[in-house]
C-alpha cells in the first residue's frame, strides 16, 4: 500500500423491536431494496452552493450505479448542521449517513450514537495505517475519512498587485506576518483589508500551541494549556485590532454566511487548504495561493494532515448494509474523487487518488501538502467530548473581543471557565 508520504512525493507534487412488530402483523423495514422497490436513505452534509453540486452528481452517480437505493441528501452550513444533529441525536433520528466532522466524533461516538462501522462492509485497504485511528475510539471505528487537509494562509495574488504589496512566501514569523497584514491595510484605502482576526480561529491556536511544544488537551482529557498561553495568543492581535489590517466584526457579520475573504473585502484567510474551490467560487478570483502558516520556530511550524471530514452513520440506521455501501462509494470510487476533487481535501483513499487527475487550483493543493511534507506531526485523534462547544464558544468570545465588548483578560476568564465547567460536566 503506497503511503501518503510516498503519494505526495508520487503526484509531485434492535432484534426485540422486529418482534414486537412482526407480533403486530407489521413487518420489519427491509435492508436490502431492489431497482423495481429501492430503499431509500437519508445522508445530510455541510457546505456551500459548490459542494452541494458536487454531492449531489456524487449521489446521482451512486444511485445510476446502485438502482436498489436512492439517497434523499440534504445540505445547511456548518453553524446549522450541528444544531440540527443535536435536536435530531435527542429525538433518536438521526438520518442514516452523515458527513462528520473530527470535532464531534467523540461526542456521539461515546453516547453510541454512531454505528461501529467496523460491523460492517467498507474497503480501508486502500488508507494510510496512520490515518485510521482518527476515525476510532475505543478500539471501535465511528468514522471513515473522506480526504485530509491542511492548514494554511490564502491570498489573492491580484490584490497584492492593485495594492502594491509583495506577495509572501511563507517563511515568516508573527511579527513579520502582522507587519504585512499592516501593510495591507494601509494601501487598501478603507476598502480592502488584511484579513481577518486570526486570534480568533481555534485550530490556528492550536498550531500555536503545537509551535510551542503545548498540548491543547491532555490524554484524561483536561486543558494542556494555562489561561495565561490563552492570553498571550489572544494578545498577540491587540494592536491590530480595530485597525484596516484587520476587517471589523461588524463587517464580517454583515457579509455572513460568505467570508470577508469570499467576499473580496479582505486580502487574506487562514484556514483549511480544501477551502480553495468554495472561496474560488465565492469569489470568483483568477487565482489564489496558500502558504504556510506563521511561526516564530522555521523548523516546527506546528502543521498536520487532518481528516478534513469524515463519513459516518446513525446508529439507528434501519438499513447498514445500504448505508455502508454509500459510504463506500463515497470515500473509494475514482469517479467520486474527480467529481470533488480537493475540494473536501486530498482524497484518503489510494484507490480514489489514484483515480483522480489534480490540475490547476486543485494541483496547488496537493503541491502546498508536499511543500510543508517534511514539517508534519501526527493528527490530533478525536478531541475531548464536548469540543464542539468548546471550538463554537472560542469563536463567540473572540467575536466579543473584537466587537470590543470584552478585554483579553475577561474573554480569557469567560472561556476557560465555560471550558472547566463542560469538562466537569462530561467527566
Amino acid at each position: 500500500m503506497i503511503s501518503r508520504r510516498n503519494f505526495l512525493t508520487t503526484v509531485a507534487l434492535g432484534t426485540a423491536s422486529a418482534a414486537a412488530l412482526a407480533a403486530c402483523g407489521s413487518p420489519a423495514p427491509a435492508q436490502t431494496g431492489s431497482a423495481a422497490n429501492p430503499v431509500t436513505i437519508n445522508y445530510t452534509w455541510w457546505g456551500n452552493d459548490d459542494r452541494a453540486t458536487r454531492t449531489r452528481k456524487a449521489i446521482a452517480l451512486f444511485e445510476s450505479k446502485n438502482p436498489d437505493i436512492k439517497v434523499n441528501g440534504n445540505f445547511t452550513d456548518f453553524a446549522g448542521y450541528w444544531q440540527k444533529r443535536a435536536t435530531e441525536a435527542a429525538g433518536g433520528g438521526l438520518p442514516d449517513v452523515m458527513q462528520w466532522d473530527l470535532s464531534y466524533l467523540r461526542d456521539y461516538g461515546q453516547r453510541n450514537q454512531l454505528l461501529d462501522l467496523g460491523t460492517v462492509k467498507i474497503d480501508t485497504s486502500g488508507f494510510d495505517k496512520s490515518l485510521l485511528p482518527s476515525g476510532q475510539i475505543k478500539g471501535k471505528t465511528y468514522g471513515i475519512p473522506t480526504s485530509t487537509n491542511a492548514f494554511a494562509v490564502y491570498y489573492d495574488p491580484a490584490k497584492l498587485k492593485s495594492l502594491g504589496v509583495s506577495e509572501p512566501d511563507g517563511s515568516w514569523t508573527y511579527d513579520e506576518y502582522k507587519s504585512w497584514l499592516k501593510e495591507v491595510g494601509a494601501k487598501g484605502n478603507g476598502t480592502i483589508f488584511g484579513s481577518t482576526d486570526f486570534t480568533g480561529i481555534w485550530w490556528q491556536f492550536n498550531i500555536w500551541l503545537r509551535q510551542n511544544n503545548i498540548e491543547a488537551f491532555t490524554e484524561d482529557g483536561k486543558l494542556g494549556f494555562s489561561k495565561d498561553d490563552l492570553k498571550t495568543w489572544w494578545n498577540m492581535a491587540s494592536d491590530l485590532r480595530g485597525t484596516p489590517a484587520l476587517v471589523s466584526e461588524e463587517r464580517a457579520t454583515q457579509l455572513a454566511p460568505k467570508s470577508p475573504f469570499g467576499s473580496n473585502v479582505t486580502v487574506a484567510e487562514n484556514t483549511w487548504d480544501n477551502f480553495m474551490a468554495g472561496y474560488l467560487a465565492d469569489s470568483g478570483a483568477k487565482e489564489l495561493k496558500i502558504v504556510p502558516v506563521p511561526s516564530d520556530d522555521p523548523d516546527n511550524l506546528g502543521l498536520f494532515l487532518k481528516p478534513s471530514m469524515l463519513m459516518v452513520a446513525s446508529a439507528k440506521t434501519k438499513f447498514k448494509d445500504a448505508s455502508a455501501r454509500f459510504i463506500d462509494f463515497m470515500i473509494n470510487d475514482p469517479e467520486v474523487g474527480q467529481i470533488f476533487k480537493t475540494s473536501r481535501g486530498v482524497p484518503a483513499s489510494k484507490t480514489q487518488r489514484d483515480g483522480t487527475t489534480f490540475e490547476g487550483t486543485d494541483k496547488i493543493v496537493v503541491d502546498y501538502e508536499k511543500s510543508i511534507e517534511k514539517y508534519l506531526k501526527d493528527a490530533p485523534e478525536p478531541p475531548i467530548v464536548g469540543f464542539g462547544t468548546l471550538e463554537a464558544s472560542f469563536k463567540r468570545i473572540s467575536s466579543d473581543l473584537n466587537f470590543g465588548k470584552l478585554t483579553v483578560d475577561s474573554a480569557a476568564d469567560a472561556w476557560f471557565k465555560e471550558a472547566e465547567d463542560l469538562i466537569k460536566q462530561n467527566a
